[in-house]
């Protein structure tokens, strides 16, 4: 056991990256609360970062953030932050101002080039390293693969399929937009909650003779359905 009352350590996390086109209180409240509504599995009292580095002129930040917070998403760090009496404005509220890395900076303007032929879109995102305690990871519009671990208070969220290739312990919400069609597909199935379209299960739930299994589930008449993945 440590002789020191806290520790401190490195660690990573996903958050959201709300970037604001409009200094609207109204317009940014109403635009937030219909993006909840399409995927409120996954933003729903969400921390979220608030990147303002499109706003422009004067910003009435109180009502702002006061607008943001209206909607349930809490908020833990500015970015893009570059006028100072706004900088002001944000460390008088209490919030950190962060750095998304290397900024780019603006391309000269250029001759337009032909348009070249458009490569085909794969729609999946690819997560090769174990999914680790307190990590939510989400693929929107797209499907969720995992080719590792996926630890108990883990969560992956997708609009499409999930697919898991490793053990599975924590919570898979697939079709978190409402998809009916979407479906979870994982190797070893021990997790604290499944989910399709909202309609989900627990683990006490989860029919004994597939629990640890390779499985595969799906959506019929509106309810969850579960198969052996062979």
């Amino acid at each position: 056991m440590s002789n020191t009352p806290i520790e401190l350590k490195g660690s990573s996390f996903t958050l959201s990256v709300v970037h604001l086109h409009d200094a609207k209180p109204e317009v940014i409240r109403q635009a937030l609360e219909d993006k909840i509504a399409q995927a409120p599995a996954f933003l729903l009292h969400a921390p979220i970062v608030v990147n303002v580095s499109a706003l422009e002129g004067a910003v009435n930040w109180p009502a702002l953030l006061q607008a943001i917070t209206t909607t349930d998403l809490h908020v833990v760090g500015i970015s893009g932050c570059k006028d100072p009496e706004l900088k002001a404005e944000v460390e008088r509220a209490g919030l950190p101002l962060l750095t998304e890395g290397k900024e780019k900076a603006p391309r000269k303007e250029r001759a337009p080039e032909p348009t070249p032929v458009a490569a085909p879109v794969t729609k999946t995102r690819l997560i090769d390293a174990p999914v680790r305690s307190g990590q939510r990871i989400y693929a929107p519009n797209c499907d969720l693969i995992v080719t590792s671990h996926v630890s108990a208070g883990a969560e992956l969220i997708a609009d499409g399929n999930i697919h898991v290739y490793g053990m599975m312990r924590g919570r898979a919400l697939a079709g978190a937009s409402g998809d009916k069609d979407a479906q979870i597909f994982c190797s070893h199935l021990t997790p604290e909650l499944v989910s399709i379209a909202g309609e989900y299960w627990l683990s006490d739930q989860i029919p004994a003779e597939f629990y640890g299994k390779a499985a595969r589930l799906q959506l019929a008449n509106d309810a969850l359905t579960i198969q052996p993945l062979n």
